[in-house]
């Protein structure tokens, strides 16, 4: 079984929202908490204060408690969580949307009406995205594989105004996904998926911390990329995009999240969603 940890970065007034999972398997759970602790503790040793709650956007600009730590030093930090998350081996999902182009659409398209908001979209286009990619391991594993390691529960951050409308999504789910994960007769809806939704509070829960961390640096790669902001400093994009490699060596095929070709008008309506550049 697997536990997918999402969190979502620049939900406000930025250009570009992005949303990621961490896929971990619940064998390893006990272990991931574990070093997880282990990693914030030497963190903690690094900074000289506690660390309840790894806030991002306050993190890499130096805000708040983070004005202590130099500009050299944040940097080695994300090298070390981003280093942490190779070592444990841990899949990444994600999803993309250039906010102008959501509003431009989603009040006009059909699929619009069960989406509605930007988290929603954002979160269900994940979930699609998890239920191709494991369904598609599925395929090549043992029976008991299909029956438990393929299987997955999703684990929100708290989202109070989204979490009763989500649930009632995966739980009815529109006919329109399923053609985005090629569902077959008899097969239920988003099987991979089990039982509803758990939204949980990020401050107890590491990996929603990393999840934000993860989301926060694609979107700032993306940002630059396409033009909607600058450097901060002289080789910010450089440094940037060596972390997004990074972290585009754990994620998950892209072919289950936005695929180059034979796309049905499903896919293709997320895909035309994602920035030009991404």
């Amino acid at each position: 079984m697997k536990f997918i940890y999402i969190d979502e970065s620049g939900t406000g007034e930025e250009p570009i929202a992005v949303m990621a999972g961490i896929i971990a398997d619940a064998t390893r759970m006990r272990k991931t908490k574990k070093h997880w602790e282990n990693l914030i503790s030497s963190l903690e040793k690094i900074t000289g204060f506690e660390i309840n709650e790894l806030h991002t956007h306050k993190f890499y600009p130096g805000d708040g408690l983070w004005k202590r730590i130099d500009g050299p030093d944040r940097a080695k930090i994300i090298e070390i969580i981003l280093e942490w998350v190779n070592q444990r081996k841990h899949d990444i999902v994600y999803t993309y949307v250039d906010k102008e182009k959501f509003n431009n659409e989603i009040g006009k398209h059909a699929f619009g009406d069960d989406l509605k908001t930007l988290w929603r979209t954002m979160a269900f286009h994940l979930t699609l995205s998890i239920q191709k990619h494991l369904q598609g391991a599925a395929k090549s594993g043992t029976r008991r594989t299909k029956a438990t390691k393929r299987n997955s529960v999703l684990v929100f951050d708290h989202q109070h105004s989204e979490q009763k409308y989500f649930t009632d999504l995966l739980l009815e789910p529109p006919s329109w996904s399923e053609t985005y994960y090629d569902k077959v007769k008899h097969q239920a809806e988003l099987c991979k998926i089990i039982d509803v939704p758990h939204f949980v509070d990020s401050t107890k829960v590491g990996l929603i911390q990393l999840a934000d961390f993860i989301s926060y640096f694609l979107r700032k790669y993306l940002e630059i990329e396409n033009g909607y902001e600058n450097e901060s400093y002289e080789g910010e994009f450089e440094k940037i995009s060596k972390w997004k490699k990074l972290i585009d060596s754990r994620c998950i095929n892209s072919s289950s999240i936005y695929p180059k070709k034979g796309r049905c008008a499903t896919a293709e309506f997320f895909y035309n969603l994602a920035p030009d550049k991404f």
